[in-house]
């Protein structure tokens, strides 16, 4: 790792280790209505929910949503706070900091969460689209959560 690398590494670990889930737009209430989809406490606040739904959600370390898939429009991400990880199905996960944007198709099998180590924020963006919906289904296992870093 170079100098300039090893500060951006500093910077990052300083960053994510003083994030609680506040960003530009506030963590908001514990997300008590769709707790049943999640691993460990996230919180969501929604900014819209008028032409499109938009929703900043927070997410404790170690906190993860189950696999799920958005029919029809998709979904976009757009990281606002501290580290975390996208995994389309059969895919290796991804690692996601701030600023990072994650367009997840129409029908695409996924989960989305904290690090173990770090808050985790993104505002969470629903494709409008004719008859989207979104189906929920089984926890990432704690199995392959573990493996990552």
């Amino acid at each position: 790792m170079n100098d300039s690398s090893s500060k951006t590494a500093r910077t990052d670990a300083g960053l994510n280790a003083a994030f609680e889930g506040n960003s530009v737009f506030p963590r908001g209430e514990k997300n008590e209505a769709y707790a049943k989809y999640f691993t460990g406490t996230s919180y969501l606040t929604m900014l819209s929910r008028e032409g499109v739904t938009i929703g900043n959600v927070a997410f404790e370390p170690g906190c993860r949503n189950f696999w799920h898939i958005h029919h029809q429009g998709g979904q976009i991400l757009l990281v606002t706070g501290g580290r975390g990880w996208y995994q389309a199905w059969g895919e290796p996960a991804r690692e996601l900091k701030t600023g990072d944007v994650v367009n997840i198709p129409p029908g695409t099998k996924h989960w989305h969460g904290a690090a173990h180590d770090s808050w985790f924020a993104h505002i969470a963006v629903e494709v409008p689209a004719s008859g989207a919906s979104n189906e929920w289904l089984e926890p990432v296992s704690d199995e392959e959560y573990s493996r990552l870093p």
